[in-house]
Formats: C-alpha cells, sequence, structure tokens
C-alpha cells in the first residue's frame, strides 16, 4: 500500500455536523468549533465521553492573533476528558488533512499501542474566524501561502487563479462565459444551502460584468474569506470491524447502516513554487492524489456520482476535474456549459455551493466538503439540492495553488 493512501472498508462517517459560513460570525474560534463538534455528535448519537481522539484543523489562528492549545481547549469545552486531541494544519488543505488523521488513526488500530487504547471513535474538527482580522491582516496571511521567493515577488494566489485562467482559455480556446459558467452553477446549488455563505443567484452575465480580480477572474470568480467549522465523528465498523460492527451494518433500520463508508482517501505533495512547474495547467498534487485515491477505493472517476471539488477560483474546478481524469484535458469548460457539471448533469459537481458560494474558512473547507456528501449518499437534503440515488462521492481539498491535494471517496 502506497505509505500516503490509507483508504479504509473499516472507518464510517457517523454523525456530521456544520456552522453557517459568515463573513463575520460574531463566535469565538473554540465557540464555532465547539457548536460544529455538538451538532456531529448528536447526528452519531456519540456521548463525548465515547471519543477517544479529537483531531482540530485551523489554519490561521497565529495569523491572526488568536490563542495557542486550540486542540486542548476545545477537548475541554466539549468535555472530551482523556482522549487524546492534536491540531493539524495545511494551509488550505486543512480540514482533509485533519480528516485524513482522524482516518489514519482508526485504521492504525491503537492510540496507545495496547488494544485496550486503540481509536474506535475519532472526532475531527475544522474551524476559521478569518474575521478575527481585517482585512489587510488576512490578505497578508493568506499571500504568505505561496512559495517565499513568490510572495517576496509580490506574486499572490489571485495572481496564479488569473495567470492559470488566461493559460487554460488560451490553450483550449474556451470563451470567457465558461468560468462565468462555473460560477453561475456554483451559486445556484447554495440557494438552498442554509449553511452557505452566499445564497443569492447570479447569471453568467452577473459573473462577466464582476469587478476585476486578477484579469480574467473577476470577483464572481473567486471564493470569500469566511468564519465556520464542520466537524465529522468516525467509527471503527461495518465491513472490517468487530463482529458486533458488521451486524449492525447489515441491519437497515441502524444508524451504522446509515452511515457511509470510507472507501479510500489520499494525498499528494506537488511542486511548491508555481514558477517551477512545467505547466502551468498540470498540477502534480492533484493528478497524484486522485490515481491513489481511486485506486485505493477500487473505482473509476466515471463511478462517481457527486464531487465536491476545490474551487477557490473557478478556473480551478476546470483544471482539478480533468487532472482527476474526470473529463479529457481541455473539455470540463465544454461539459459545465452543456450542464453535465450541474445538479441534474451526468456528474453533479459542487452541489452545496462549493468554496465559491458555500465559503471557505480554511481549516473547515475540507470538512464540509465531507459533510455535504454524507448529507448527499444518506439522502437527508431536499429535493431542491439533492443528487437522486447517489451512492459514491468524491471531494478534494487542495492547500494553496495545488502544492499538497486530500482527495476522499466515500460510499453510502
Amino acid at each position: 500500500m502506497d505509505p500516503s493512501a490509507t483508504g479504509s472498508t473499516g472507518v464510517r462517517v457517523a454523525g456530521v455536523g456544520m456552522t453557517p459560513f459568515e463573513s463575520d460570525s460574531g463566535r469565538s474560534l473554540t465557540d464555532l468549533a465547539a457548536a460544529a463538534a455538538e451538532r456531529a455528535l448528536a447526528d452519531a448519537a456519540v456521548d463525548p465521553a465515547d471519543v477517544d481522539a479529537l483531531h482540530f484543523g485551523n489554519a490561521l489562528a497565529e495569523a491572526l492573533d488568536e490563542s495557542a492549545g486550540l486542540a486542548n481547549a476545545l477537548a475541554a469545552a466539549l468535555g472530551l476528558d482523556g482522549a487524546s486531541a492534536d491540531r493539524i494544519e495545511n494551509t488550505s488543505a486543512t480540514g482533509a488533512s485533519a480528516f485524513h488523521r482522524g482516518v489514519e488513526g482508526i485504521e492504525g488500530g491503537a492510540a496507545g499501542g495496547a488494544e485496550s487504547d486503540r481509536t474506535d471513535v475519532a472526532l475531527v474538527v475544522g474551524a476559521e474566524k478569518m474575521s478575527a482580522g481585517d482585512t489587510s491582516d488576512v490578505t497578508e496571511a493568506i499571500s504568505r501561502l505561496v512559495h517565499r521567493r513568490e510572495y517576496a515577488q509580490g506574486i499572490t494566489l489571485p495572481s496564479f487563479g488569473g495567470l492559470a485562467a488566461g493559460a487554460y482559455l488560451g490553450r483550449h480556446d474556451a470563451p470567457r462565459e465558461a468560468l462565468a459558467a462555473v460560477a453561475a452553477k456554483n451559486h445556484g446549488n447554495a440557494v438552498d444551502n442554509p449553511v452557505a455563505q452566499f445564497r443569492k443567484p447570479i447569471d453568467v452575465a452577473d459573473a462577466l460584468d464582476s469587478p476585476v480580480v486578477a484579469a480574467p477572474l473577476r470577483l464572481y470568480d473567486c471564493c470569500p474569506m469566511s468564519d465556520g467549522a464542520a466537524a465529522v465523528v468516525l467509527t471503527r465498523g461495518g465491513d472490517r470491524g468487530d463482529d458486533e460492527s458488521v451486524a449492525d451494518a447489515a441491519d437497515p433500520d441502524s444508524e451504522t447502516f446509515r452511515a457511509p463508508r470510507v472507501a479510500g482517501i489520499a494525498s499528494a505533495t506537488g511542486t511548491h513554487a508555481v514558477a517551477e512547474r512545467p505547466d502551468p495547467l498540470a498540477i502534480d498534487s492533484v493528478r497524484t492524489a486522485g490515481d491513489r485515491v481511486f485506486d485505493r477505493a477500487g473505482i473509476r472517476p466515471d463511478d462517481v456520482d457527486v464531487a465536491c471539488i476545490h474551487d477557490a477560483f473557478t478556473v480551478l474546478e476546470l483544471i482539478e476535474l480533468e487532472e482527476l481524469g474526470f473529463y479529457e484535458t481541455g473539455t470540463a469548460w465544454e461539459a459545465t456549459l452543456d450542464g453535465d457539471t450541474a445538479l441534474d448533469g451526468d456528474l453533479p459537481v459542487n452541489p452545496g455551493g462549493g468554496l465559491k458560494a458555500r465559503g471557505h474558512p480554511l481549516g473547515a473547507t475540507g470538512l464540509s466538503q465531507i459533510v455535504e456528501l454524507v448529507w448527499q449518499l444518506r439522502g437527508d437534503l431536499p429535493e431542491t439540492r439533492r443528487v437522486d440515488g447517489a451512492e459514491t462521492g468524491f471531494a478534494i481539498n487542495v492547500a494553496g495553488f495545488g502544492n499538497n491535494s486530500v482527495c476522499t471517496v466515500l460510499r453510502a
């Protein structure tokens, strides 16, 4: 098995919870995290005393002068006495990396080495309070997510987004409307999502008329700064666990039966400095993590029923769909304009609004993708935003401009 791939048939997502994603929540970072965690525990019907491990994802606390020791503070707030606790940081892929850590903890068999100390229940929480700093402070913190040499030259993530968008449109002879269609689709998907930051529909004309940020990208091509938290409860059991868990998983009336299985999870790094990549439209970490997770889960891209793609910029949705093998190179824009990635299309993409409209609180984003997939796979959503009959879900959470990616496959 590849050391960075930890796919599982013995880990299930027993419960999920989220706070609304907002421009300013008016709550502390710990309060946000605790609210999402409490919802996930209640959804899983798990008592805090039964949690063996807490993994807390947060990216920007120190940069925004938040307190240290966040995992310990959250454990205390939730009453997780005796549980192990740690904090994970991987820039904008922090949430998925925390989820990855939780899966590894359960699949590894033991938190402390002894059978009695093994991790059977893990609580994974991601939270960010980007309103804790003023706009200039947050912008500066995000600017430092690029390679230090690129930062020194004043190159930002939106700069890379604009350069990639220009290269994509030019190379594939794609119209500017293709990017606007991604924005309009994802805003439309967020309208009926009560936790989404932006629930206002826009059309292609609105996106094309919005202010320029990094040409050809405009305001509606870029994700917002957000406050918010998301959480999941992971449990051992189902297909490869205790006999009691296996029996429970076979009972359609049981909670375990409804809990989606983590069929595969994998991460990969790529070239950190974008300027050192031989092709600005090739994101090695995305392609490598995708290949690993599909191999680990034993599926192909064609088997995926619903996907959550890291659309920090609209062009990234198109590039990632191609790098992952969902579409041939240079064709995702056509699929988008044809409606293939719409909620009722062949491959619904970002049914909750994506980073673009649901919001992008860095530490929570990857987990919010998992929450969305669980809601879809359980059929918990209203018809207006539900992918009917979805059995296999895919998510990708990307760090920086692709220097690290985490891919997950969930099965109903």
